[in-house]
């Protein structure tokens, strides 16, 4: 990896480009750029929902999630690196499928709404969606691995499983869309 920063305000970028982890310059607009900034607008809704109140396992997932997603970041940073590994998609998976096992079947779509906790889960889930497409556009124009637009999708479906597991803590529910198309059929 590239040199740590030992100060904040180098002034390198202020011509509009930034250093990458293997020390090339590339400009701040870049698919790269754009890419690494939204994992870490990622990795930092994850950490303002963990200032919620939740179950410690949930907490426990939450902070190994943001802990791969800097790998994630870092493995944008510098070109051809791999430091987000398969593992870390199945165990996305393995959570994915223990919390959603444990939720009712959707009837209807939900809004992205109820307990604080749980509005927070969806906005981490729609900031994923947009990191995956800034990922996938990245990988249209050059060579990355598959394990990062692969986690970015499973981290999307969790967050929204774990929205609606927080949804549940105290008792609660998810809040459903009143269709306009369900209420005419139910007048009917």
């Amino acid at each position: 990896m590239g040199n740590r920063l030992t100060q904040i305000a180098t002034r390198t970028g202020d011509s509009g480009t930034t250093g990458l982890g293997d020390n090339q310059r590339v400009s701040k607009n870049s698919l790269r750029v754009h890419a690494m900034g939204e994992v870490d607008e990622l990795n930092s809704h994850i950490g303002v929902l963990l200032c919620e109140e939740m179950p410690a396992e949930v907490r426990a997932l939450l902070v190994e999630i943001q802990h791969q997603l800097f790998n994630l970041g870092g493995e944008l940073s510098i070109p051809g690196f791999e430091l987000l590994k398969g593992e870390a998609v199945l165990a996305l998976d393995e959570a994915l499928a223990k919390h959603n096992e444990q939720l009712p079947k959707l009837q209807e779509f939900i809004l992205p709404a109820g307990s604080r906790a749980a509005a927070l889960a969806h906005v981490c889930r729609t900031v994923a969606r947009r990191a995956e497409r800034a990922v996938v556009a990245l990988g249209n124009e050059e060579a990355i691995k598959d394990a990062p637009r692969q986690y970015l999708n499973r981290l999307s479906d969790l967050m929204f499983v774990l929205a609606r597991v927080l949804n549940r803590m105290d008792g609660g529910d998810d809040v459903y869309w009143k269709s306009e198309r369900l209420k005419g059929a139910a007048a009917d």
